[in-house]
């Protein structure tokens, strides 16, 4: 998109055509990655069909601001009792290509507890489930585009791709856009992680410079002292130096 882009209207413009073609951005992943099996089995095979936007929101989920509440973006609080792990705070910006922030945007995260497992009927993984944890949140971002999290630093888990296979420790973030059919899904990595030279997903972007913006920065300005370790981490929305998206959702 070009500089002249200036209302919050062209900005979600630039998010919808963003999620239509961030395919061909040398920066994404590959589509068939093979040491990444499902991928070669999932990943669309045709070129795209153009549909009428206004019909599908009809029938796809919208949310309101006041439906979003201010307590859904700390994930610490969501029950009785503290949930287990490394307590951190996630924080960042929402930016469209050129720089200008993308503000009341819904950004959701949704991860694994401090074991490495989901809340989900499908994930068998034989690590202890956290009755204090969901793994979900969720928040609108600011007039500066900046969004902030509280939440429990993931494990890594098992996952079944080739022998011995764990994926790297995780967030996955969604930011939603305007309307159901805008939405972008990526995920957040932590800086370090000895897994990542193992993992065909975090490998399926080749660009060695695009798989650095997907992994936070530690910012001890961030951390608050006996109580919570900071990261910092930006989504860029469009141009060179866009966060990579993701290729295929667990």
């Amino acid at each position: 998109m070009t500089a002249r882009l200036s209302t919050q209207d062209e900005i979600t413009a630039e998010i919808a055509a963003l999620a239509a073609s961030h395919r061909d951005v040398t920066s994404q992943p590959v589509l068939g990655y093979a040491a990444y099996r499902s991928s070669e089995l999932r990943h669309p095979t045709k070129d795209l069909v153009q549909v009428d936007p206004e019909a599908l929101e009809l029938v796809a989920p919208v949310f309101g601001h006041r439906d979003v509440g201010a307590a859904e973006s700390d994930l610490t609080i969501q029950h009785r009792g503290e949930p287990l792990g490394e307590r951190m705070v996630v924080t960042g910006r929402v930016t469209d290509s050129s720089g200008r922030p993308v503000a009341h945007q819904l950004v959701e995260i949704w991860q694994a507890n401090a074991g490495g497992r989901y809340i989900h009927q499908r994930d068998q993984h034989p690590a202890p489930l956290d009755p204090n944890f969901t793994g979900a949140g969720r928040v609108l971002t600011d007039a500066e585009g900046r969004y902030r999290f509280v939440t429990i630093k993931p494990g890594p888990y098992p996952w079944r791709n080739h022998r011995n296979a764990w994926r790297p420790a995780h967030i996955h973030f969604s930011v939603f856009g305007n309307a159901f059919t805008q939405r972008v899904v990526t995920q957040m990595y932590f800086p370090g992680d000895p897994l990542f030279a193992l993992d065909p997903i975090f490998q399926s972007v080749t660009d060695p410079t695009a798989r650095e913006r997907l992994t936070a920065v530690y910012d001890h300005d961030l951390t608050i002292e006996e109580w919570a370790t900071g990261y910092r981490w930006d989504i860029v929305l469009g141009g060179p130096a866009a966060t990579p998206l993701d290729e295929d959702d667990r």
